[in-house]
């Protein structure tokens, strides 16, 4: 029989619940954050403070549970070309969104 041991490096279970926990407490503050009006700071800050807590969920997954913090550089290139690929996406979807004049639609 081999021995099939995982010498690779990971949270542990501790890790898990604390990753868990902190999934949770960001559903939970993007529930919160859509009963509360922030328009009184800025026009979307609701919609900006939901995105800000849905990418740092994505990075504990990403970091942990999918174990890129520990992978190898080639993994965290794709990473890194993945969120500049993302990024670019979001920018050209403003540009369009912000230059579009308030018209009226008919359908």
């Amino acid at each position: 029989m081999s021995d099939h041991t995982n010498d690779q490096p990971h949270i542990g279970l501790p890790g898990y619940i604390g990753v868990f926990s902190i999934l949770i407490i960001g559903t939970i503050l993007t529930y919160l954050t859509s009963q509360v009006d922030l328009d009184w700071i800025f026009a979307g800050a609701n919609t900006l403070l939901a995105l800000l807590i849905a990418f740092t969920k994505m990075a504990f997954v990403v970091l942990f549970f999918m174990h890129v913090y520990w992978s190898p550089k080639l993994i965290w290139l794709t990473l890194v070309i993945a969120l500049f690929w993302l990024a670019l996406m979001f920018s050209y979807t403003m540009q369009d969104f912000l230059t579009r004049g308030s018209g009226t639609f008919s359908g």
